[in-house]
């Protein structure tokens, strides 16, 4: 039976129940489902303030990093005495001086608020070098193999899968390892030297840089070959073909539109993972160059004395463990939001 199209729509809207045709845009519902998830504006609200911390550590920091005052070390301020009654008492302050350090001081007596505060730069650069060395590398590399298929794809991926076979992290130490020990005297004007010396400027963040980029882009790169394998056989790219595009043209203007979105979201997934990394690196010793801050770091050095002052690890961990929350919350908002088959529903 034949139905009037025309007439169902006139008499639906007579009947004073409109049709509206007008769709809302994916970007506009995805923000808007980001929006609505609580726990991802938390996380971003949360990573916002962490950054605007890491911008102005040196105005709101109350003391530098490095000044050590080995008259005060240790010090505890009074609240925290009532939190932990089992711990020392507040070091040798001047009198009426209880209140200088309000999470107190490291064993050299260093303000631990500070350096928490001056800490956050490593982790928070980790988090912007690393799933930025990690995109750009896995996703030239993955694009590669998935494009051109055939011989390269499968020596491109025999190559990856030879990289999976060494544990990821201890991957990373023993290049951490290698890095420091031979370029730990470089012979003067030497590229090694040159390298050295950029590393030192950066409070030894180079070479973690180097270690996290080298191991990071093994997952970037499968994902984008599995993403690149499943667009390039779509209708609107052989039609890109048939009017004689080139190879070039329909990677960057047909192909990588359609798979950066899911391919950022994954790697803001992967920032914890950054972060955790660095933090194991410094804990060990393998990270940042003393006295540069690292919260990994300062966990190592407060779990010396963690019976005693326990507040020396308990306030890095809590600021790292913060951090990494966000980040997780703030990634599984982006991947809901940019989900598919989430479109249209609150």
């Amino acid at each position: 039976m034949a139905v009037d199209l025309g007439n169902t729509l006139k008499n639906s809207h007579d009947a004073g129940s409109p049709i509206s045709l007008k769709s809302e845009s994916l970007g506009k519902d995805a923000l808007r489902r980001l929006v609505k998830n609580r726990a991802a504006m938390v996380g971003g609200v949360i990573i916002i303030l962490l950054y605007l911390m890491m911008i102005f550590a040196d105005k709101i920091a109350p003391y530098d990093f490095a000044t050590q005052t080995l008259a005060e070390q240790n010090a505890v301020p009074p609240w925290l005495m009532k939190v932990f009654p089992s711990m020392e008492p507040y070091g040798k302050p001047p009198a009426g001086d209880v209140n200088k350090y309000i999470l107190g001081a490291d064993y050299v007596g260093r303000d631990l608020l500070s350096r928490i505060i001056y800490g956050s730069r490593v982790s928070l650069i980790i988090a912007i070098i690393g799933p930025l060395i990690s995109l750009i590398i896995g996703v030239v590399y993955g694009s590669i193999s998935g494009f051109f298929g055939g011989w390269v794809d499968n020596l491109m991926m025999r190559i990856v899968d030879v990289l999976y076979a060494f544990p990821s992290l201890l991957f990373t130490i023993l290049l951490m390892t290698f890095f420091r020990n031979s370029l730990a005297n470089p012979a003067p004007g030497s590229f090694g030297a040159m390298l050295s010396s950029f590393d030192s400027k950066l409070g030894g963040m180079l070479f973690i840089f180097i270690g996290i980029g080298l191991t990071a882009w093994q997952t970037m790169a499968r994902l984008t070959r599995g993403q690149v394998l499943s667009i390039k056989e779509k209708e609107f790219i052989e039609a890109a073909r048939s009017i004689g595009s080139s190879d070039s043209r329909i990677m960057f203007r047909h192909i990588m539109p359609n798979i950066i979105g899911p391919l950022v979201v994954n790697e803001t997934l992967m920032i914890p993972g950054y972060i955790n990394t660095e933090a194991f690196l410094s804990f060990i010793g393998l990270g940042v160059n003393p006295p540069t801050p690292s919260w990994g770091a300062m966990i190592s050095d407060g779990s010396k004395v963690v019976r005693t002052y326990p507040n020396q690890t308990i306030f890095p961990a809590l600021m790292l463990a913060i951090t990494m929350f966000a980040f997780n919350f703030l990634g599984d908002g982006l991947r809901d939001a940019l989900d598919p088959q989430m479109r249209g529903k609150t």
